[in-house]
């Protein structure tokens, strides 16, 4: 049995970003709040938006102050903000931030954030909430998950319900045309972690497997296409599909390991999310493989790193060798190499451990980790 849920409209292919007015109006929505960032509002994107907007006679108004890893901060500011104006949905406009943050600013009300966090599920609607992605990685356009940082006990926290899966995401490859190789590696291998969590997690189910596999043959290929020539259409397109797969993957399955220990590293040191996935992806990979061999090496034929005849033994030792091969490639540091001051990595091994675990998605690993377990591949990670 499985209980799928994606959102009701979804607008994929280059260009589709200028069909948003005509989507809005088919929902009966026409007074957006956009949330975004400073970035997308100094690179015209967010002035674009609302110029096709206006000309269609829909006015809207922007909350820029979204900050990389969402504060509880920037979410009541944004939410005061929402709140002196007269609007009918939220738009989350860029990369996860933006889009992690419209989720909450549509939802939260008058309640803490804190509140929300998992093992709570909030399916109640708030606001709809529209998620227009300009970077090929996190797949929030299409997952009931939002992730916010409590700033004063560096957590970051996990929300879950059908509260936060977007109504409408627009999907245009064209918006990620301009993004950077670390932007690039980064969000393709947070990617290629939500697809290959989403078929090996205890959540696993058909319609998941199908996405998630999907996925895999999209973004192996097409990473380092996309990461050595940032315009080539071609391989940001299937970006693009790879990351709405993967996303639709884990939405409707789950994460595992390597995302429940990806948060705190996070938190705690302020590394990126899809740049602390990468660090744990090959460790964690070799650590869980043996309680699920067969579904690990469908992974590794389906990014096409093992033949179809190839035991399963061998699939997953080509997967693990892989995975540390680009990482290498795409120049992935180690928290070591990243800068990460050693003393403090080891005093907080233990809280980020139980932090880890707390966040649930470690128990949907197909090998299920103790907290020292847990401390012990955050030290082999390390160097």
């Amino acid at each position: 049995m499985a209980a799928i849920h994606l959102p009701r409209t979804i607008r994929i292919g280059g260009g589709v970003l200028a069909e948003l007015p005509e989507v809005l109006a088919q929902n009966g929505l026409s007074r957006p709040l956009i949330v975004t960032d400073a970035w997308i509002e100094s690179s015209g994107l967010l002035e674009r938006v609302q110029h096709l907007l206006s000309a269609a006679g829909i006015a809207s108004r922007a909350f820029t102050g979204v900050v990389p890893d969402p504060t509880i901060a920037a979410i009541e500011a944004g939410c005061a903000f929402l709140a002196k104006g007269e609007h009918d949905c939220v738009i989350g406009l860029g990369g996860g931030s933006p889009v992690d943050s419209a989720k909450m600013i549509a939802v939260k009300g008058q309640r803490r954030v804190p509140d929300l966090k998992a093992p709570h599920q909030e399916n109640a609607p708030g606001l709809p909430i529209i998620a227009i992605p300009t970077t090929a990685g996190t797949g929030s356009e299409a997952t009931r998950f939002t992730v916010i940082t409590d700033a004063d006990t560096d957590e970051k926290m996990l929300c879950a319900g059908l509260a936060y899966l977007p109504q409408i995401a627009i999907v245009d490859y064209e918006l990620t045309l301009s993004k950077p190789l670390r932007l690039t590696a980064d969000t393709g291998i947070d990617s290629l972690v939500h697809a290959v969590e989403a078929y090996v997690s205890k959540q696993a189910n058909p319609f998941a497997d199908s996405m998630a596999l999907s996925a895999m043959r999209l973004i192996w290929p097409n990473l380092p296409r996309a990461c050595a020539d940032p315009s080539d259409r071609q391989a940001r397109e299937a970006m693009m599909l790879g990351a709405l797969q993967g996303g639709i993957a884990f939405s409707n399955s789950s994460v595992a390991l390597v995302h429940g220990m990806s948060r705190p590293i996070g938190a705690h040191f302020h590394v990126s999310h899809g740049l602390s996935n990468a660090m744990l992806m090959p460790v964690v990979t070799a650590w869980s493989a043996p309680a699920a061999l067969p579904r690990y090496a469908d992974c590794a034929r389906a990014m096409g790193v093992a033949e179809a005849a190839e035991s399963d033994q061998g699939a997953v030792g080509r997967l693990v060798e892989a995975l540390h091969q680009i990482n290498a490639d795409l120049a992935v540091p180690s928290p070591q190499t990243y800068g990460i001051d050693k003393t403090r990595w080891d005093d907080l091994l233990q809280l980020m451990a139980e932090q880890a675990l707390a966040s649930g998605s470690p128990g949907n690993n197909p090998r299920v980790p103790g907290v020292e377990e847990i401390v012990g591949l955050y030290r082999q990670v390390w160097g």
